[in-house]
Order: C-alpha cells, then sequence, then structure tokens
C-alpha cells in the first residue's frame, strides 16, 4: 500500500490512501526526515512476522513445559 503525506497537522500526518481518502498517521509512525508529497510504502514483513510468531511460540513452549 502507498500513502502520500498530504500535510502535517499537530502530532499527526494526514496521510492520503490509494482511494484518495485522507487519514490521521500519529507522527510517531512517519519516518524521519518525511515531509510533505512524499510517498510512503506500507507492506506486511512476512519474514520478520513468522520471526516473531517462532519466538512467541518457543517462549509459550518455555512456560507450560
Amino acid at each position: 500500500m502507498k500513502v502520500i503525506i498530504d500535510r502535517f497537522e499537530g502530532g499527526f500526518a494526514l496521510v492520503e490512501l490509494e482511494d484518495r481518502t485522507i487519514i490521521d498517521m500519529p507522527i510517531e509512525l512517519i519516518p524521519e526526515g518525511a515531509k510533505e508529497g512524499d510517498v510512503l510504502t506500507i507492506f506486511i514483513d512476512e519474514e520478520e512476522t513468522e520471526q516473531r510468531r517462532e519466538r512467541i511460540r518457543k517462549l509459550m513452549e518455555e512456560l507450560w513445559d
């Protein structure tokens, strides 16, 4: 998914989604140095997701064994 930073207001970046709707994103989620007009790509990091699931699974096994 791609979003375009429309503007900044207070602690939020107003970003335009692909369907042209505008949503507020907390500024903490915006990469440092990003500015109005920049295009951001949001994606699911499948590799990192799987690594986290595996770590959690191992922790749960340790707790229940």
